[in-house]
């Protein structure tokens, strides 16, 4: 049977260590063919998120797409100006790297730390952390990728802290960002 590289990765080399994986459910092909490393084209993300208004989504890696069973990836767009309410994402991990646009960040009991990030900057949010996320430029679209520690989309609401800067024109609402109820 003639090797098919459509799947081959690194460099579109395949690595054959002389493992013996054994083969998968269809019976000749190395298991690892199916459930090894995985590709998504940046022209393939799934855009079958919740959508609103501010803001497209796109996921990469997730359960349904990949297996994925402890992190989930995926492209965000935020319109300019946007803000999200406060809030913390509970016990996830999120990390967002900006492609263009600015971000900024405020953090705290009272968010009183804040910091900004331009394209090419890794921004961290710890568990647990009081935050709010703003797309600082009046102008032109956030654009980032978004990584967080599981599949599952955990935000808990701190309705007892007003934020710095109200959400006052566009929201930064997404399927884990909910608009503040009025």
């Amino acid at each position: 049977m003639p090797h098919d590289h459509s799947d081959d990765h690194f460099h579109g080399h395949a690595h054959d260590h002389g493992h013996d994986h054994g083969p998968d459910h269809s019976g000749d092909t190395p298991r690892w063919k199916h459930d090894g490393v995985r590709v998504i084209r940046g022209d393939q993300l799934d855009p079958n998120t919740a959508q609103t208004p501010g803001m497209f989504r796109q996921a990469a890696i997730n359960h349904a797409r990949v297996g994925a069973q402890k992190i989930w990836a995926g492209t965000v767009a935020i319109e300019p100006d946007a803000k999200t309410g406060v809030h913390h994402h509970g016990p996830l991990e999120s990390v967002i790297y900006v492609v263009s646009g600015r971000a900024r960040l405020r953090w705290g009991e009272r968010l009183e730390f804040v910091a900004e990030a331009g394209p090419g900057d890794f921004i961290y949010v710890p568990p647990y952390v009081p935050h709010q996320e703003i797309n600082a430029d009046p102008e032109q679209v956030l654009q980032c990728v978004l990584v967080r520690s599981d599949n599952e989309a955990v935000v808990v609401n701190i309705t007892d802290v007003d934020p710095v800067e109200p959400p006052e024109s566009v929201y930064w609402v997404d399927p884990i960002h909910a608009a503040p109820k009025s």
